[in-house]
């Protein structure tokens, strides 16, 4: 199935954007039925252009969780069989010794018919994805997998602070993460508009709440932030283009790209981004946002290590609660 068809069975009555569910949700942890937290046991798979994907990376980076969880990388552009391994040399995981990612879906399940999404965890003992659930994953590699974090970890999810970060994060996947989403793969003028008003009055309030904190919760940075970047990072190389979302760029907002700044030149987000696999995810993969496969040579990206001028909001230089 093509993606102009796939991304068609994902349009709801109003030609409004619908994303498939999540089918692969059991929680990590120690209770019964949970997923066991061992060292070792877990490939996460991403690829550059997928947001959901990209945050993984970050917090998977920020928690020193390197050398407990295996990263591998599909192609950022998407074939007619779904992601593929076509970085490594011979064209197939390393790990787990496949050439597409849906291979290890219906390793899982045999008649599983939908799309094979990024990010998605693997069991390496078995060869099946048994977590892909990007709502939540973070907020397993935060808790559960505490046990592994390195020692000076930053607490990217406060006790005290998760039901505001989750309330938060639910408005912010639902008009900006997915936002965007809405307005590029709308099928119908309405549904576009009214996205495209949704997220930029998102933007709009983001903005403001950014002109008086350095980050989303005040002086140290939180899995709120990490969500907001991977949008952000994404935003004038493909959003504003191929999606539609054009009434203005992220570095026409003074907050907003300042703050994105301030998070890119923070080890795990500036160093895990890749502009150019962004760019050719969104813009070399026919029935994304183009039918010719032509990437574009900008926006230029060398302003995002221009200084940020933001330490002035935080009480301290630490970027990090401890």
């Amino acid at each position: 199935m093509s993606k102009i068809s796939e991304m068609t069975r994902e349009s709801g009555s109003r030609g409004n954007f619908q994303r498939q569910s999540n089918s692969f949700t059991t929680p990590f942890g120690d209770g019964p039925g949970e997923l066991p937290v061992e060292a070792g046991r877990y490939r996460l798979i991403a690829g550059a252009i997928c947001p959901w994907a990209h945050r993984q990376v970050i917090v998977r980076e920020l928690l020193g969780l390197t050398d407990a969880i295996s990263l591998g990388w599909v192609d950022p552009v998407r074939t007619e069989n779904g992601w593929r391994f076509a970085l490594d040399p011979d064209g197939r995981d390393p790990v787990l010794g496949i050439e597409y990612l849906i291979e290890a879906y219906r390793a899982a399940d045999p008649d599983y018919d939908k799309r094979g999404t990024i990010p998605a965890v693997v069991d390496v003992t078995t060869g099946a994805v048994v977590q892909n659930d990007y709502h939540r994953l973070t907020n397993y590699w935060e808790t559960a997998w505490k046990p592994f974090h390195a020692a000076d970890a930053p607490d990217l999810y406060p006790l005290e602070l998760r039901d505001d970060i989750d309330a938060f994060n639910a408005r912010l996947f639902d008009e900006v993460n997915n936002g965007v989403y809405k307005c590029g793969f709308a099928v119908s003028q309405q549904a576009y508009s009214d996205a495209y008003d949704t997220l930029f009055a998102a933007l709009d309030r983001l903005e403001e709440r950014l002109a008086s904190r350095r980050f989303l919760f005040g002086d140290f940075i939180t899995e709120s932030d990490v969500r907001l970047y991977v949008t952000l990072a994404r935003f004038d190389a493909a959003y504003y283009g191929g999606f539609k979302a054009n009434r203005q760029r992220l570095v026409d907002f003074e907050h907003l790209w300042a703050y994105a700044r301030d998070l890119y030149q923070t080890p795990g987000f500036g160093s895990t981004t890749d502009f150019d696999g962004i760019k050719r995810g969104y813009f070399g993969s026919p029935g994304v946002t183009s039918v010719n496969g032509i990437v574009p040579k900008g926006p230029d990206t060398s302003g995002w290590d221009a200084p940020h001028g933001r330490e002035r909001l935080s009480g301290t230089s630490e970027k990090f609660r401890r």
